[in-house]
């Protein structure tokens, strides 16, 4: 692989971009493409903000990639790491530089999204539940830009939301999974327990469920919607139940609803 590719992580700036047009989608329906000029500014300023992101890990985890990742552009020698954080910066610079040709809300969500992953990165990845909440957002975020940057936020705070609170009971359900080989972080299963973490993260989990009729009943999604959400809400239920058997289980069943629940969102914006 192309060690700039490698560095930048290109499958996961793809990914975060498609992420993006499948918000546009379900705010804009049918008039998708009046949207188009919008759309493009808004896949420049994800990609260039995940560019940077995964840069960003890479410069400061270069150490630890030594022995843990050492395939990887800066420990096997392809990269230095002062182009590594150049390419961050410039990245980071181009993301915000960008989010200024849309409407302000926008360029608040991008430069709260950028604030947080520089203080994840420095700070709050060590931290467990601050870190959780961190990327929690930044997933929760990336919906919210689809509706401001189109002037519909109202159709997408619900699955900004959903992605939140998903995000977030799985993160914890992973650091309950990975407890006894986190030694450099304190996450919340070491401060409060197995037990009580995972009631948090059903708590999350559950809290999604609860909070994915709202478009249904607020009459911005139809009867297909609620239909299919309901299977992503099955789901997340196995999942808030079954993690305290199987964290591993969990937290990959928690991964397939929130798939099957951008699906539903993709099929309430199109129908």
């Amino acid at each position: 692989m192309n060690r700039f590719a490698q560095l930048l992580r290109l499958g996961n700036c793809v990914i975060a971009v498609l992420g993006l047009m499948l918000a546009v989608l379900v705010a804009t329906g049918a008039s998708f493409l009046d949207y188009w000029l919008e759309a493009v500014i808004g896949a420049v300023v994800v990609f260039s903000f995940v560019a940077g992101g995964n840069s960003l890990n890479d410069y400061l985890d270069r150490e630890v990639d030594k022995l843990a990742h050492p395939e990887r552009p800066i420990p096997s020698g392809r990269i230095r790491p002062a182009t590594a954080i150049r390419l961050s910066a410039a990245a980071f610079v181009v993301s915000f530089a960008s989010s200024l040709l849309l409407d302000l809300y926008s360029v608040l969500v991008v430069l709260s999204a950028i604030g947080i992953i520089l203080l994840y990165e420095l700070r709050t990845k060590a931290m467990g539940l601050a870190g959780n909440l961190s990327i929690a957002w930044l997933t929760g975020a990336l919906f919210l830009l689809g509706g401001t940057m189109v002037g519909q936020v109202e159709r997408t705070v619900a699955i900004a939301a959903m992605a939140f609170l998903a995000t977030l009971g799985r993160e914890i359900v992973k650091d309950v999974q990975d407890m006894e080989g986190d030694f450099d972080r304190s996450t919340l299963p070491k401060r409060i327990g197995k037990r009580n973490a995972g009631l948090i993260g059903s708590a999350a989990f559950l809290a999604a469920v609860a909070l994915s009729f709202e478009p249904y009943l607020a009459g911005i999604f139809g009867i297909w919607y609620l239909a299919s959400v309901m299977v992503a809400d099955a789901i997340f239920i196995y999942s808030s139940i079954v993690h305290f058997q199987n964290p591993k289980k969990g937290q990959s069943w928690a991964k397939i609803g929130m798939l099957v629940a951008l699906i539903a969102f993709l099929i309430g914006g199109i129908t």
